[in-house]
């Protein structure tokens, strides 16, 4: 896979824009919460420039990847972050902090342009057989990031300040732009199969995702699983004072062995990618989530709720690589940006539904009841497979009919 230039160039892109995006996550966090004496609000705020794109640009981005040419997307995405990054710094420098939103806003919806033109990439250049394998290599690479990310991030803003976190996260950005620049040129018909009307094509592309039964059940599997992380993700540090009777600071400790599960989980997945059909990957994942979910929420003992993090954090990236994979395998390539599109908001609009009502059902209910409610609804989303096992089997009886 590595000997594949497409993969070697993404993955050189997305270790520098992997920088960007932790320094400005965390640089921006630490000194809105210094110039606001930790108000809430202004915190929220940060969230909401951040997730709000991904509902409101995911379809459109989605849509418009299919009709533009990927490489020249990804590349032109990349210069009007840094670009957009540099005018918040001199803002920032002669004028208002706020403009700090404004970055993280800008970066946030041209990625929603751009993830889905490097789904397409990997439709038109990697082998399906190698394309589990292949997002098993990414999702690794995410997993190294959220253990170093918020390392790196903090590190530079103590230590430099401000104004050198967003010249960083800017200079971050234009490497991604540059490295991509060696991607192989895109192919004459890429960005020449859309219609002239633009709604045309976005309504096509729901039509196509409610038509494909595959890309249907995804979707019921990424309401269940993105309402079941949201509502456990705000409470962990009640875990960590409440079942284990500890201080806060030790919320740490559990995050950076569930983020070093997530890595060592990566590189066993790479290793059993092309042995484990995905839907099979993606229930395991779940399967996985819901014992985890709920050991955590009932478990007094630090050794563990240790082991059941690392349960979680081993078979997570299996969860990602499945459905990443499902997607691929299951859209044609004009329409891979569509289906994105269409199915990651099912996720983020869930997860942060269930953010935004966990710590009322906490304090409603109990703690062990919410991590009950979430460990429930990764079941669920594990049963909502079945049908894909069903047609494996149906597919599987046919093969052996036909050899």
């Amino acid at each position: 896979m590595l000997k594949n230039q497409l993969v070697r160039t993404i993955i050189v892109s997305r270790v520098f824009l992997q920088l960007g995006i932790w320094v400005r996550n965390f640089a921006i966090l630490l000194y809105v919460t210094d110039m606001t004496n930790n108000d809430p609000l202004y915190v929220s705020l940060i969230s909401v420039a951040e997730f709000a794109p991904i509902f409101i640009f995911a379809v459109i981005g989605g849509t418009f990847a299919d009709r533009w040419r990927p490489k020249r997307t990804m590349i032109g995405c990349d210069l009007l972050s840094a670009l957009s990054i540099l005018a918040v710094l001199l803002v920032l420098i002669y004028g208002s902090w706020h403009a700090l939103f404004f970055a993280t806003l800008v970066s946030a919806i041209l990625s929603q342009f751009s993830q889905p033109s490097a789904m397409k990439l990997y439709k038109q250049h990697v082998p399906a057989e190698q394309l589990q394998s292949v997002m098993a290599i990414f999702q690794s690479l995410m997993a190294i990031f959220m253990v170093i990310g918020p390392i790196i991030g903090t590190l530079i803003y103590q230590r430099y300040g401000i104004e050198i976190s967003i010249g960083v996260m800017g200079v971050m950005f234009l490497a991604s732009a540059l490295t991509l620049m060696m991607l192989p040129r895109d192919s004459a018909k890429s960005g020449n199969t859309a219609s002239a009307s633009f709604m045309k094509d976005l309504k096509d592309g729901l039509r196509y995702v409610a038509a494909n039964q595959v890309l249907r059940t995804l979707g019921g599997t990424f309401i269940a699983i993105g309402l079941a992380s949201g509502l456990i993700q705000p409470l962990m540090l009640f875990i960590t004072i409440e079942n284990l009777g500890l201080d806060k600071s030790y919320l740490q400790w559990l995050m950076m062995t569930n983020g070093a599960a997530m890595l060592v989980g990566g590189g066993l997945s790479m290793g059993v990618a092309k042995k484990v059909k995905p839907h099979i990957m993606l229930a395991m994942g779940l399967l996985a989530s819901t014992v985890g979910t709920f050991g955590n929420g009932l478990s007094t003992s630090l050794p563990l709720t240790f082991m059941l993090l690392v349960l979680t954090g081993l078979f997570y990236p299996a969860i990602h690589i499945g459905i990443s994979t499902l997607i691929l395998r299951n859209s044609e390539e004009a329409y891979v940006g569509r289906v994105g599109g269409a199915i990651t908001p099912l996720f983020t609009g869930m997860m942060v539904v269930g953010m935004s009502i966990s710590g009322l059902l906490k304090d409603t209910l109990s703690l062990l009841t919410v991590f009950t409610m979430s460990s429930l609804l990764y079941l669920i989303g594990a049963v909502l497979l079945l049908p894909l096992f069903s047609r494996s089997v149906s597919e599987n009886k046919e093969r052996a009919k036909l050899g």
